[in-house]
């Protein structure tokens, strides 16, 4: 089986059931989008010939529920300089916006002499004997102080501190997915990696920022909560990023309390063939 999140159609993207939401059935997951707009930012400066320069900055603001309908991406170069390059994009349904994002890619340069604090601690991948390494999408890994590694969702429908470990799947059927989309793609797992508690997952995500100091290498990327705050119903998360070699990043969203309609993680089976059901 093809695994992607959409299939090409002339200039549009067409959702596949792996893009769908568990917030709704005809509402896509912010994974989807945010790979799509990554997809469309980073084929955008290859198309300036800019092979110099290194994603170093991604935000999405997901400001209306892209249903699963054909999107179109756009992108417009707000500045190319030496050094640094802008790129603005937009993800369109039916000729209205429903999320945008922005980029920054800059030219990598020499490290600077000098000592400056780092954390001694990072976060590491599950062991090789429980992940072993590889680029085929797989279901997650999840880390939960509570219950070790495991990809058994019910085991981490817990209130203690979360990591995740990813394998990306392709954006688009047909096309292999790049480092940086598989990054822009699993970044929006941080509202899981920072909400998911144990009542479920009872926020839902307005925005990510995604940052970079290198590429990954592959498209294995972890996540681990490393900051959450929440004050009347509007929470904060921070994320480290990470890959096989050592941190990459981090991640931060914001989400708002949809408690209302929460996910029961914990009643949920995915399978590698992408497959979902409820317990």
């Amino acid at each position: 089986m093809d695994l992607s999140f959409f299939r090409a159609d002339g200039a549009a993207l067409v959702p596949t059931e792996l893009a769908q939401s568990m917030w709704d059935a005809n509402q896509m997951h912010g994974v989807a989008v945010s790979g799509a707009l990554g997809r469309a930012l980073e084929r955008s400066v290859a198309d300036l010939g800019r092979h110099d320069l290194r994603p170093a900055r991604l935000t999405v603001d997901l400001f209306r529920p892209a249903t699963m309908d054909p999107c179109e991406t756009t992108t417009t170069v707000v500045r190319e300089g030496r050094r640094i390059c802008l790129v603005d994009g937009v993800l369109t349904q039916g000729g209205v916006a429903v999320a945008r994002a922005s980029a920054v890619f800059l030219a990598p340069s020499a490290d600077p002499e000098g000592d400056v604090w780092s954390p001694d601690a990072r976060p590491v991948p599950p062991p090789e004997d429980v992940a072993p390494p590889t680029d085929v999408p797989h279901v997650p890994f999840f880390h939960s102080e509570d219950a070790g590694w495991s990809q058994q969702f019910g085991d981490h429908q817990n209130g203690s501190r979360k990591r995740s470990w990813n394998s990306a799947i392709p954006i688009v059927a047909g096309e292999s997915i790049t480092p940086f989309q598989a990054a822009a793609a699993v970044a929006d797992g941080a509202s899981l990696v920072t909400n998911w508690g144990s009542g479920g997952v009872q926020h839902i995500n307005t925005d990510i920022t995604l940052t970079l100091a290198r590429r990954p290498e592959g498209v294995e990327i972890g996540l681990a909560a490393v900051d959450r705050v929440e004050s009347d119903g509007i929470a904060v998360g921070t994320v480290a990023v990470f890959d096989r070699r050592g941190p990459l990043g981090t991640a931060v969203v914001t989400a708002l309390a949809n408690s209302h309609r929460t996910v029961d993680m914990g009643g949920i089976e995915y399978q590698d063939d992408g497959s979902r059901r409820s317990r």
